[in-house]
């Protein structure tokens, strides 16, 4: 793992371990990633709800449209289906794409399991072709082990305000 993915999970290990409110744990690490990875152009994370994905805490240049997926639509539906990291290095060749912005081009979902079941995931975006690979698909399937906990309990507390975040 290179010296920005670690950095990284260390910082987010400390956010998990000082904060105690499941909600802001969520804001701080979206904000955080957003923020240390240049290619990392959209960041949200989304909650599962029922038989749906309902976006939480995001950070980019735009709010998205896609505020509420049903699980196994699209690519986000697809990682929370299977359970499995997508990584999709054009969206515009996937036909499971959902748009969201015109300047996208590449797109990884890392799912988020606590105790056996997905809970959420992690939605990034880039604006580059190809950004993602096995060392963001490592190091966010890591991230995602640390706030799996904290999905499960900012749902169940409500999670209010997250479109303003």
């Amino acid at each position: 793992m290179s010296a920005d993915f670690r950095g990284a999970l260390e910082a987010v290990d400390r956010i998990v371990n000082r904060e105690s409110d499941a909600d802001e744990i969520l804001r701080q690490v979206v904000s955080l990633l957003h923020d240390r990875f240049e290619h990392y152009s959209w960041l949200g994370v989304y909650l599962v709800e029922g038989d749906d994905l309902v976006l939480g805490p995001w950070k980019g240049p735009e709010a998205t449209e896609h505020v509420r997926i049903p699980i196994g639509q699209g690519i986000c539906g697809a990682a929370a289906a299977s359970g499995r990291t997508e990584i999709v290095d054009d969206v515009n060749a996937d036909e499971r794409y959902l748009a969201c912005f015109v300047s996208t081009r590449s797109e990884i979902v890392v799912p988020i399991s606590y105790e056996g079941r997905v809970v959420g995931e992690i939605d990034i975006d880039s604006d580059a072709p190809a950004a993602f690979d096995r060392r963001d698909s490592e190091f966010l399937e890591r991230v995602a082990t640390l706030i799996g906990p904290y999905c499960l309990v900012a749902w169940d507390t409500g999670g209010v305000a997250w479109a303003d975040a």
